[in-house]
C-alpha cells in the first residue's frame, strides 16, 4: 500500500503506482488554507479578504487565528478587488479569495483596471474552478477563467496540481512582488506531490520522461494525464513525457520546447474551455518555435452542467479512462 505522498517525482515511485487506488486525496483550497495560516505566522503584512464563503474557500482558518487581519466583504466580489487593491497600496500584502466565477468574472474590470494595471501586490485565490465544482452548475463552473487571466498583461497565473502543490503555489504568490490569480479546485485529487516538492513561478515539473509523446497539463488535469499515459504503456507500451505545467502564465518555455522537440504528439490537457487556455498558450508557443502535430483535451466551446465531479470528467471525457481510446488512436496514427 502506498502511503500518503510517495508518489512523488522524477521516477521515485514507477509511474505505474499511479493507478493505485490508495492515493492520498486532499483539495487544492485545503492546500491553500492550511498555508495561509502558516503565512499569517510569518508576514504580518499579510491580510486576507472573502466574499462570505470562507467555509468554502478555506480562508475561516486564517480569520479565526487572524481576527483583525480578515475582512469579509459579503456578496460583493467587484468590491473585494478593489479593496484588494487599496490595502495594496497601503504597503499590505492582501489575499483575495472567491469562487473563481465570480473573482475572475464579475471582477475582471476590477482586476484588470484597478489591480494589473498599476500592477499591484494583489493575490487572487479563485477556488471551485471548472466543472468539478459540481452539483451547482454551469452558472457556478467557469471554464474560462484561464483565458480571463492570463490576456491580461503583467498577471501571473497558477494552477496547482494537488493540495501539496496549493500550498507551496500561495506561498510563492506572496513572495512574489506583482498580481497572481491562482486557480484552485474543490474537489479532493490524489496527491502526486509531497511537502516541500519545489513550486516556481515560470516553472514546471517534468513528471517522466519517455519518446514519441509529450502530455502537458494542469491543475485537477495533471492526476488525469499522469494516469492516462501509464494506462497506455500498460495498454500498448508506449511511455510518455508527462509534463505539470502549473505556471500558465509566465509558460516555462524552454522545459516545453525541450520536452517536445522529438515529439510526434503533443497532448494538452486542462480543465477548461480548450479556447485561450493551457493548450492555445502552447499551441502559441510551438507554433512560434517548433511546430509540433497538437491535440487539446478540455471542453470543446461547451458549458458544463449540474452532477457530481467523476460523473462530470466521465461525461465530458476529461477522466483518464475516457480519454485512453481516442489517445491510443491518435499515438498509433503517427507512430
Amino acid at each position: 500500500m502506498l502511503t500518503p505522498g510517495q508518489i512523488t517525482l522524477f521516477g521515485r515511485v514507477p509511474i505505474t503506482d499511479i493507478l493505485s487506488p490508495n492515493l492520498e486525496k486532499k483539495a487544492t483550497r485545503d492546500g491553500y488554507g492550511a498555508a495561509l495560516v502558516e503565512i499569517g505566522a510569518e508576514n504580518p503584512k499579510v491580510v486576507v479578504l472573502d466574499a462570505d464563503l470562507s467555509g468554502s474557500t478555506k480562508t475561516k482558518k486564517f480569520s479565526e487565528k487572524y481576527p483583525d487581519r480578515f475582512f469579509n466583504f459579503g456578496v460583493a466580489e467587484q468590491n473585494l478587488i478593489g479593496h484588494a487593491a487599496g490595502l495594496a497600496l497601503s504597503g499590505l500584502i492582501p489575499v483575495a479569495s472567491s469562487f473563481a466565477m465570480f473573482a475572475s468574472g464579475r471582477a475582471w474590470e476590477i482586476l484588470r483596471n484597478s489591480v494589473c494595471y498599476p500592477h499591484l501586490n494583489v493575490k487572487v485565490a479563485a477556488t471551485h474552478a471548472g466543472i468539478t465544482l459540481g452539483e451547482d452548475g454551469a452558472s457556478h463552473q467557469i471554464i474560462e477563467d484561464i483565458a480571463l487571466t492570463r490576456v491580461i498583461p503583467g498577471l501571473t497565473v497558477l494552477v496547482p496540481a494537488d493540495y501539496y502543490h496549493a500550498a507551496a503555489a500561495i506561498k510563492a504568490a506572496v513572495a512574489y512582488n506583482g498580481p497572481v490569480y491562482l486557480r484552485l479546485g474543490r474537489p479532493n485529487v490524489p496527491s502526486i506531490y509531497g511537502a516541500g516538492d519545489a513550486f516556481t513561478i515560470g516553472g514546471s515539473t517534468v513528471l517522466q520522461r519517455g519518446d514519441k509523446v509529450t502530455f502537458i497539463a494542469a491543475g485537477v488535469m495533471v492526476y488525469e494525464a499522469f494516469k492516462a499515459a501509464a494506462l497506455i504503456e500498460k495498454e500498448i507500451g508506449q511511455k510518455i513525457t508527462v509534463i505539470d505545467a502549473y505556471s500558465v502564465k509566465p509558460l516555462d518555455t524552454k522545459t516545453i520546447l525541450n520536452e517536445t522537440k522529438d515529439a510526434k504528439l503533443v497532448v494538452t490537457f486542462e480543465e477548461h474551455n480548450v479556447m485561450a487556455g493551457l493548450g492555445s498558450a502552447v499551441a502559441e508557443l510551438l507554433s512560434a518555435e517548433q511546430p509540433r502535430r497538437l491535440h487539446r483535451v478540455g471542453l470543446n466551446d461547451e458549458f458544463g452542467q449540474s452532477g457530481d465531479a467523476p460523473s462530470l470528467m466521465k461525461h465530458y471525457k476529461l477522466a483518464a479512462e475516457t480519454m485512453v481510446p481516442d489517445l491510443i488512436t491518435r499515438i498509433r496514427a503517427v507512430d
